[in-house]
């Protein structure tokens, strides 16, 4: 049994989707486990034990690799687990494995830190502050630029298939009106945007955990605490 400690945000999706693609479904092959990130049960000392950066999601995989269990932290890597442990969604030739990889890195190095920032100075900080608000959307429209360049030539981010660095990039993309960007000035980016969407995998995986998510986006004084506040960056 997997089990995903997890929360509905875009590195949170990655793994639940990434898990469905894999053909198992979540209740029978595999549980999600919430960490509420708001309330601050990422800083509980049993979840630090298999995250030790106090980030979702972890997963502990019961039949690791030797048989025995293995946990792991960071959304990037587990993808990279989860595709050698099923063989899906990962070339197996060394070219192709390259290809994947460097969109695997260009995400987790820069669409998840800049769009995170880009949401963060657009809807989140308690003051608006014209310096970041412009060079996170500039960079968010950069980065929406270099996607919809390389789809004009690619079927997929990695190459002419499916594969974890489209996993990775789709869910932080959900969230482009926030990040001050009009999706069709991107016709490639859009048209691989919906093929995604509409994949029954995809749709399964962001319905995990997603009744837990609130309605209202802007964090309440506890969650901005817990979020952004001392409490974030206490020694542990």
């Amino acid at each position: 049994m997997i089990d995903v400690y997890s929360w509905p945000t875009p590195n949170g999706h990655k793994v639940h989707i990434m898990l469905e693609e894999c053909g198992l479904r979540e209740g029978r092959d595999w549980h999600a486990h919430p960490i509420n990130i708001g309330e601050g049960d990422q800083f509980k000392p049993e979840f630090l034990k298999i995250s030790p950066n106090n980030k979702i999601p972890a997963l502990v995989d019961s039949q690791g690799p030797d048989g025995q269990p293995i946990s792991l932290f960071e959304s990037g890597a587990i993808l990279l687990y989860l595709a050698g442990k099923f063989g899906k969604f990962m070339p197996t030739d060394v070219r192709g494995k390259y290809e994947v990889l460097q969109w695997l890195m260009f995400q987790m190095g820069g669409v998840g830190p800049m769009l995170g920032q880009a949401h963060h100075f657009r809807l989140y900080a308690p003051e608006k502050i014209e310096y970041a608000i412009k060079r996170y959307t500039n960079e968010a429209q950069r980065l929406y630029g270099v996607i919809d360049k390389r789809l004009a030539h690619s079927t997929w981010l990695g190459g002419p298939d499916y594969s974890i660095a489209d996993i990775a990039v789709f869910p932080w993309l959900r969230g482009w009106q926030g990040q001050g960007i009009t999706l069709s000035d991107y016709p490639h980016l859009e048209a691989w945007f919906n093929k995604i969407a509409a994949r029954p995998a995809v749709e399964r995986g962001l319905e995990i955990l997603a009744h837990l998510r609130k309605t209202s986006p802007a964090p309440s004084a506890k969650e901005r605490e817990v979020l952004y506040g001392s409490t974030q960056y206490q020694r542990r």
